[in-house]
């Protein structure tokens, strides 16, 4: 599969599986990156509907700007800000709540991440900047390019450049607060 390009172009021409084809292929990442936004694998699921929603009643045309991952991480984060300002939603999460969320999403993260270190990093994103968590996981957990998270978070590269400076700071910060041992 063209990195689900072709399943969606198979949904605009009338394939109904195509969009379960893209979804499949996304699910999970989506959900992880969603919950950066709202602290919570439920809410971010109900956003991942809004967003199939959006995919199905106004079935944006994807040109070819970008990677079409990129094109599809940027209209979930665009739906998941709104969905926070439509729902009255904090930008930021009490540090319990985002602690109850890290610990809820400790099952999907085992299966998503695999090592216990990757769990542990990803719990430390809860306790940092949303900013922050949203820029690192794009550019650690997605492999996504500067360029590619520029176009996501609608910031230039020198932004997300400072940003990811910023963000690896406050994360190491923040895992040490907790003991964790970095591989030599």
């Amino acid at each position: 599969m063209n990195n689900g390009e072709a399943g969606y172009r198979d949904f605009l021409n009338g394939d109904k599986e195509g969009l379960s084809d893209v979804l499949n292929e996304y699910r999970e990442g989506l959900i992880l990156w969603l919950a950066g936004f709202c602290g919570s694998v439920d809410t971010a699921e109900d956003i991942l509907i809004e967003v199939l929603v959006k995919l199905i009643v106004k079935k944006p045309v994807f040109r070819g700007g970008s990677s079409f991952k990129t094109w599809l991480y940027t209209i979930s984060g665009n739906v998941a800000k709104n969905y926070m300002r439509d729902h009255k939603m904090p930008a930021t999460l009490p540090i319990e709540s985002a602690e109850k969320a890290a610990i809820s999403d400790e099952d999907m993260l085992k299966s998503h991440f695999r090592a216990e270190n990757a769990v542990i990093v990803h719990k430390g994103l809860y306790r940092i900047n949303p900013e922050y968590a949203r820029v690192l996981y794009l550019s650690y957990f997605e492999d996504f390019s500067n360029g590619e998270i520029a176009k996501i978070m609608h910031k230039t590269n020198r932004q997300v450049e400072n940003l990811l400076y910023r963000a690896k700071k406050s994360l190491r910060a923040e895992l040490e607060k907790e003991g964790f041992k970095y591989e030599e």
